[in-house]
């Protein structure tokens, strides 16, 4: 198939949740809830938030429940999981279990004739078109900003990938639909539209993430990307399923 190819033959299942916020005392709490995860989706993806605030032990727990599970599991980090400044150390506890975390990086796995590739980053916050914060004024705000910027370029760098379909992975939000419900004032901690001007810019089918815990679950991009939030306070479900067809 040529890149960015959509007349596919078969189905893709995408499995996908967020913000399960596990803590150290919280090891077989999810397992179970995954136990026939094979027979309903092709792949996993975990939008984050994976610890309450991003130790090691609490790493640990989550490696446990999300191993070894008979289908790829991708994650990225969200901001509960960097609370302890041991990102790495957290990275590395899961990526020794199996479970590929994606920071800015895509990963192109094969599903039958299709592959499929997941490009995944945390993203920040910043705001959406017309209320949006601006580098200017104090060096906080400009950091702010800038960081904004340098996760949604990294997004666009791991989206440069050579797959059938292209689905997108992030803690914050790309777009204010699947920010509904959540209270207005909050909105520019909760997402950015820079991550939506990425998404559009390439052929992407589908683009999950999590971090609005009183959000709604349906979204769509101003090029008609469907987002989903799948923060699990927001599904009410252990995943969603999400697919795509030919």
């Amino acid at each position: 198939m040529a890149d960015g190819d959509v007349s596919m033959q078969q189905t893709l299942r995408i499995a996908a949740v967020g913000d399960v916020h596990l803590g150290a005392d919280g090891r077989g709490a999810l397992r179970p809830d995954f136990a026939d995860l094979p027979r309903h989706a092709d792949v996993f993806l975990v939008a984050g938030d994976l610890t309450r605030r991003g130790t090691a032990a609490e790493a640990e727990v989550v490696a446990a429940e999300f191993a070894d599970l008979g289908l790829p599991v991708l994650a990225v980090l969200g901001n509960h999981d960097h609370h302890s400044d041991r990102a790495a150390e957290v990275t590395a506890i899961l990526e020794r279990a199996g479970i590929r975390v994606l920071d800015g990086t895509s990963e192109v796995i094969r599903i039958g004739d299709v592959r499929l590739a997941v490009a995944g980053v945390k993203g920040f916050g910043g705001g959406f078109s017309g209320a949006y914060g601006s580098q200017f004024g104090e060096p906080e705000m400009k950091a702010f900003v800038a960081h904004s910027r340098v996760q949604a370029d990294r997004l666009d760098v791991a989206l440069d990938v050579e797959a059938d379909v292209h689905v997108v992975l992030t803690h914050y939000a790309p777009v204010p639909d699947t920010l509904a419900g959540e209270r207005p004032e909050l909105f520019p901690f909760l997402g950015s539209y820079l991550l939506e001007e990425v998404i559009d810019r390439h052929d992407v089918r589908l683009a999950v993430h999590g971090h609005a815990h009183f959000g709604s679950e349906v979204g769509l991009t101003a090029g008609g990307v469907p987002v989903r939030n799948v923060a699990r306070a927001v599904i009410d479900r252990p995943y969603a399923i999400y697919s795509i067809g030919p």
